[in-house]
This record gives C-alpha cells, sequence and structure tokens, in this order.
C-alpha cells in the first residue's frame, strides 16, 4: 500500500507539474515559457520524484514504465495492475486539481487542456502514422535511458538526472507532434477533462508507449545479459 500511495502522490506531481505548466505559464501572456519551458517542467518533475520516492516505489509514474520494467526483468507481475490503477487515479486527481484552479478564472475554456492527439488534436497536424512512430521510438527510448541508469553498474545516485533529462528532451521533440505522451496515464486524465475528441483517440496513447515500453524492456534486458556473459 506504501508503494501505491508513493505511486499515486508521484504521478499526481508528474501531472501538476508538467500538465500545469503548460495549461497556465506556457500561454502567459508575454511571459510564456513555450514549449522548452513545459519540457523542462515535465523533466524536473520526474527528476524530483524520483529521489523523493524511488526508494519506496521505484517512482514508476507511468504504466509504460512499470510494463517496459517488467518485460525487462525489473519488476513484479503481481505489482503491475495495482501500480498502474494508483498511477492512473494520481493522474486523474492531478487534472482535477489544474481543473479547479483553471475554472477559478473568469473567462476559462478548457481547450486542449494539454491533452494529446494526432490529426486535427495534434498541436502541428500531425497524421495517426506520424503521433504512432513517436509516442513507440520515444518511449522505447525513455525505457532504454531508465533501464541504463538503474542498472546496477551504473554510477550510484545520478538516475533521476539520467532520466528526469531524457524526458525533457523526449517533449522537446515530440510536443508539436502528439504533446508529448509516452505516459498512457498522464493522457488519460487529460482526455478526460479535455473532450470526446481526446477520449477517441487516446486508445494511441496507451498502445504506442506500451509497445515502446516492452520493446525496450526486452531489449536492454538481452544487451545486458549478453555483456554480463562477455564479462564473465
Amino acid at each position: 500500500m506504501k508503494k501505491l500511495i508513493a505511486e499515486f502522490i508521484g504521478t499526481m506531481w508528474l501531472v501538476i507539474g508538467g500538465c500545469g505548466s503548460a495549461i497556465f505559464a506556457a500561454a502567459y501572456p508575454g511571459l510564456g515559457i513555450g514549449f522548452a519551458g513545459v519540457s523542462l517542467a515535465f523533466g524536473l518533475t520526474v527528476l524530483t520524484m524520483v529521489y523523493a520516492i524511488g526508494p519506496i516505489s521505484g517512482c514508476h509514474l507511468n504504466p509504460a514504465v512499470s510494463v517496459g520494467l517488467w518485460a525487462g526483468g525489473r519488476f513484479d507481475k503481481k505489482l503491475l495492475l495495482p501500480y498502474i490503477l494508483a498511477q492512473v487515479l494520481g493522474a486523474l486527481v492531478g487534472a482535477l486539481i489544474l481543473f479547479l484552479i483553471a475554472n477559478g478564472k473568469s473567462g476559462f475554456d478548457i481547450g486542449n487542456f494539454a491533452a494529446n492527439g494526432y490529426g486535427q488534436n495534434s498541436p502541428g497536424n500531425y497524421s495517426l502514422s506520424s503521433a504512432f512512430v513517436t509516442e513507440v521510438v520515444l518511449t522505447f527510448m525513455f525505457l532504454f535511458v531508465i533501464m541504463g541508469a538503474t542498472h546496477p553498474k551504473a554510477p550510484k545516485g545520478f538516475a533521476g538526472i539520467a532520466i528526469g533529462l531524457a524526458l525533457t528532451l523526449i517533449h522537446l521533440i515530440s510536443i508539436p507532434i502528439t504533446n508529448t505522451s509516452v505516459n498512457p496515464a498522464r493522457s488519460t486524465s487529460q482526455a478526460f477533462f479535455a473532450g470526446e475528441g481526446y477520449m477517441l483517440q487516446l486508445w494511441l496513447f496507451w498502445i504506442a508507449p506500451i509497445v515502446g515500453a516492452i520493446l525496450a524492456g526486452v531489449v536492454f534486458k538481452y544487451i545486458a545479459s549478453n555483456a554480463d556473459a562477455d564479462e564473465e
């Protein structure tokens, strides 16, 4: 239960920090932080939580991360569903908090509410195929970095920095394409409030990240086991 509470709070913070920066700070007249600022905000949420709850739950904050770590032999299958439920609930509560804050402004228009999409819901009007490839590849790389940074032979104490910077880079690449998901819980929470158009596209932001994560888990497990065997 302590692990699940940690995942709930951590994923809530991811949504508040990352999506909150996009909803409030990125579009603030004259002082907008832009894509770079939002990218950094997402990276900082993960970096801070790695050190806050990493020792408790492993700091997944993302169903795709949990599935990818399981595929890579780093996570117990029995914990998959409880972790995913905690992450989705935490993300929904984070989005609810953002909605309550945003709704307190006169003339508030929910717009896309930092939701993910393709086609007309893509910031740059990128197609479904572009969105799918983007989310698969970038989630693959995200999991690859996570597994490498948390490997027993990796330098101790630096995993949070590598993982946070990886997520920042991922957002710098893909905000114009899909508004960046690589996280089904984050996507679900924002689509829930953004409306039917985004909910209808939500399937992609579950399938593509999970496919990328599984591939990364399998590939990293293979190359890491081979490297260990060569040393022996």
